[in-house]
C-alpha cells in the first residue's frame, strides 16, 4: 500500500484541515471535480451510445440491405457487441485498478472505438460488420465500469449517488441526440460523394468520438494521489475525505492483488445478486437499442421517426437528473431504483392493450421513462462494497459484465416477425423488470440484515475493518488509531 509521508504535502495536516478554512476548501476541491471530470465523463458516455446505437438508425436508410444481411444476421450483428464487451468488461476494470494514470487507459480506449466505429462506414459485407462490432465492445467495455469505479475513487457514497447517475444522464441524452444527429446526416447526406448516408453516419460519429478520445487523456483526472492538475494540499484532502466516509483509507495493501480482488469480490454474496439484478434491468429495458424501430412502427417516415424518438430519452434524461438528487439527498436506492421500473411496466402494459398511435407513443415515454433508476444500479453497487479498490473494481466489472448478458439476450428478444406490435418483447420485459423487483429487495434485505448485526455489536465494524487501512486513514487524518477505530465503528450500509 501506497504511503504518504507527512511532509509530502508541502504543508502541515493541521493547516490543511484547519476548522475554518475546511468546509470552504473541500466545496472548492469538489467544484474543481464536478467541473473538470463529469463534463468529459458525460461527453464521452453520450458519444458511447450513439456509437452503439448507430446500427439502428442505420437500419432505416439501407444498411441492411446493403450489406446483403438477414434478419437472423442482423441479430447477430447487434449481439456479438455484448458478447466482447461482456468478457472484457471484467478484466478491464481489474487492469484499471491497478494503472497509475487512468486518464490515460481510459481515453485511449475512447480513441479505438471512435476508430472501429468510423471503419463501420467501410464494410461490405456480414463478415466486416461483425468483425467492426466485436472490436467496438472491447474498448467500449473499459468506459462505464470504469467511469463508475474512477468516481468512486473520487467522491463519497452519498456524492456518488447523485454524480454517477448523471453518467447515466448522457446514455439517455445520446439516445436523444443521436436520433437527432442520424435524421440530420442521413438525410442530408445521402448520396455525397457516392457514399450512401448510413456510411457517413459512421463515419461523422466515429471521427467526433476519436477527438473526444484525445481531449479526455488531457481533462481527466487520476487517482487523489497522483492527479497533476491538483495541488498538493488538495490531493491530500481528497484522501482523507475517504477515508473519514469509510473509516479506511481507500487504497489497497500489499497484498491486495487483481486476482485477490476478484477472488473476494466472487466470495462476497451480494455480487452474485447485483449481476443478477443487472442483468434482469438490462432486459427489461432492452427496447433502448431498437427504439428507432419501435417509433418506425407508429407509421411515419425515417426522418420523422428518428424526431419522434427523442422527447422520450429527453424526459427521462430530467427524470433521472431530479430522481438521482432526492436519491443522494436521502441516502437511498431502493425505491429510487424500482419505483421507475413500474412507470416503464405501466407503459408496457398500454402498449399492449392499445395500438392507436397516440397510446403507443405515450407508452414509449413511459417506457423510457423506466430508465429513470438504472444509474443508480452500480452506484449501490460501488456503495455496498467500499473496501478495498482491489475487490470494489471487480465487483463493479462482474456487475457490468454479467448484467450486460440481459442485454444481450435482449438483443433477440424484439424480432421483426413479432413487430410491430411486438407484444411477445413486452411480456418478456415485465417479466424481467418484476425479477429485477425480487433481487433488488433481496439485496436492501441483506444490507438491512448486515446494518442490524452493526447496531447490535458495535465492535463487528471494527473486526471487519482492515488494520492497515484503517492506520494510513488515521495517518491521513491527523488522528489517533482510537479514534480512527471509533470512526469506522459508525459505519454503516446505504441501502
Amino acid at each position: 500500500m501506497r504511503r504518504l509521508s507527512k511532509s509530502e504535502d508541502g504543508v502541515s495536516v493541521k493547516s490543511v484541515f484547519d476548522v475554518n478554512k475546511r468546509t470552504t476548501e473541500e466545496k472548492h476541491l469538489i467544484r474543481k471535480l464536478d467541473l473538470r471530470l463529469l463534463p468529459i465523463i458525460i461527453l464521452i458516455f453520450i458519444m458511447n451510445y450513439i456509437d452503439r446505437i448507430a446500427i439502428t438508425a442505420a437500419r432505416l436508410n439501407g444498411f441492411e440491405q446493403d450489406l446483403g444481411l438477414t434478419d437472423v444476421q442482423y441479430d447477430t450483428v447487434v449481439a456479438i457487441f455484448y458478447a466482447s464487451y461482456c468478457s472484457a468488461s471484467i478484466p478491464s476494470n481489474m487492469i484499471l485498478n491497478r494503472v497509475s494514470r487512468p486518464s490515460m487507459y481510459i481515453g485511449i480506449c475512447v480513441i479505438l472505438w471512435g476508430l472501429t466505429s468510423t471503419l463501420t462506414g467501410v464494410t461490405h459485407n456480414f463478415a466486416g460488420i461483425i468483425s467492426c462490432r466485436v472490436f467496438i465492445g472491447l474498448p467500449e467495455a473499459a468506459f462505464y465500469p470504469g467511469a463508475v469505479y474512477l468516481l468512486s475513487r473520487w467522491y463519497t457514497r452519498k456524492e456518488l449517488t447523485f454524480r454517477s447517475p448523471l453518467i447515466y444522464c448522457g446514455l439517455l441524452a445520446s439516445n436523444a441526440f443521436g436520433s437527432l444527429m442520424a435524421a440530420g446526416i442521413l438525410t442530408n447526406m445521402e448520396g455525397k460523394r457516392g457514399i450512401r448516408g448510413w456510411r457517413w453516419l459512421f463515419f461523422v460519429e466515429g471521427a467526433i468520438t476519436i477527438s473526444i478520445g484525445f481531449l479526455s487523456i488531457w481533462v481527466l483526472p487520476d487517482y487523489p494521489n497522483n492527479t497533476r492538475w491538483l495541488s498538493n494540499a488538495e490531493r491530500h484532502l481528497a484522501q482523507v475525505r475517504l477515508a473519514e466516509d469509510a473509516g479506511e483509507a481507500d487504497l489497497d495493501c500489499a497484498g491486495d492483488s487483481m486476482w485477490s480482488g476478484f477472488k473476494m469480490a466472487c466470495q462476497d454474496i451480494k455480487t452474485p445478486f447485483f449481476a443478477a439484478l443487472t442483468a434482469a434491468q438490462l432486459l427489461g429495458l432492452s427496447f433502448v437499442t431498437f427504439f428507432p424501430t419501435i417509433t418506425a412502427t407508429l407509421g411515419f417516415k425515417t426522418r420523422v421517426s428518428l424526431l419522434l424518438a427523442a422527447p422520450p430519452w429527453i424526459l427521462a434524461t430530467v427524470l433521472c437528473c431530479l430522481n438521482s438528487f432526492h436519491a443522494a439527498k436521502r441516502g437511498e436506492h431502493f425505491f429510487h431504483i424500482v419505483l421507475p421500473w413500474w412507470v416503464a411496466i405501466i407503459g408496457y402494459i398500454i402498449a399492449i392493450s392499445t395500438f392507436s398511435t397516440g397510446g403507443r407513443y405515450v407508452a414509449m415515454l413511459l417506457m423510457a421513462s423506466g430508465y429513470a433508476g438504472a444509474g443508480l444500479t452500480l452506484v449501490w453497487t460501488a456503495n455496498s462494497i467500499p473496501r478495498p479498490p482491489a475487490k470494489r473494481a471487480a465487483v463493479i466489472g462482474i456487475v457490468n459484465g454479467f448484467g450486460n448478458i440481459g442485454a444481450l439476450v435482449g438483443s433477440f428478444v424484439w424480432k421483426v416477425k413479432w413487430s410491430p406490435q411486438y407484444h411477445q418483447s413486452m411480456y418478456i420485459g415485465i417479466a424481467a423488470l418484476v425479477s429485477a423487483n425480487v433481487f433488488s429487495l433481496a439485496i436492501r434485505l441483506i444490507l438491512m440484515r448486515d446494518n442490524k448485526q452493526l447496531d447490535e455489536d458495535g465492535l463487528s465494524a471494527v473486526k471487519q475493518a482492515n488494520q492497515e487501512r484503517v492506520e494510513e486513514a488515521a495517518r491521513l487524518e491527523g488522528i489517533t488509531m482510537g479514534e480512527a477505530m471509533q470512526k469506522r465503528s459508525g459505519y454503516r450500509y446505504l441501502y
